[in-house]
């Protein structure tokens, strides 16, 4: 069963920075893909950034040039690096993994950016 613990969510100020963390019980030399989404009350969840098997990098329009997402196989995780935060970004933030066409999902960090 693979396992993703996310940390690193908080309260922060509009303009201020977070920085997430996702670390998968396994593996994630070789993945189809391994990102985040975030959920804001009463809103749809939605993709926030992703980084594909291949290497490519996706991130939502309404975060790019804010929000940085890398990953260290060697630790088995990625990360979420959040700069000039905006009270629009406050939602629950899951880390997801793509692998042998299975989906895995965190249990979510909460963000909260206060104006």
């Amino acid at each position: 069963q693979v396992q993703l613990v996310e940390s690193g969510g908080g309260l922060v100020q509009a303009g201020g920075s977070l920085r997430l963390s996702c670390a998968a019980s396994v593996s994630i030399f070789s993945i189809n893909a391994m990102g985040w989404y975030r959920q804001a009350p009463g809103k749809q969840r939605e993709l926030v950034a992703v980084i594909r098997g291949y290497g490519t990098i996706n991130y939502a329009d309404s975060v790019k040039g804010r929000f940085t997402i890398s990953r260290d196989n060697d630790k088995n995780t990625v990360y979420l690096q959040m700069n000039g935060l905006k009270p629009e970004d406050t939602a629950d933030y899951y880390c997801h993994l793509a692998r042998r066409g299975v989906d895995y999902w965190g249990k979510g960090a909460p963000v909260n950016v206060s104006s």
